[in-house]
């Protein structure tokens, strides 16, 4: 199915937000995340199914001052 990683397309097989996490490469790193502008916690991404169209967004912290 076609969702959207940060504006960009992508085309997936997962069928929840963390498998296409781990499927797009983030898998184990500390993101935050949100599906169709909603966050979306570290513990409900399993449990947090995906449709053709969603829009995710992933913000990863940063270090520095």
């Amino acid at each position: 199915m076609k969702i959207f990683l940060n504006d960009d397309a992508h085309e997936v097989e997962a069928a929840t937000l963390a498998a296409a996490l781990e499927s797009l490469g983030f898998g184990g790193r500390k993101i935050a995340t949100a599906v169709n502008g909603r966050f979306v916690a570290a513990a409900a991404r399993p449990r947090t199914p995906l449709a053709a169209g969603d829009r995710i967004e992933v913000v990863a912290p940063m270090q520095g001052g």
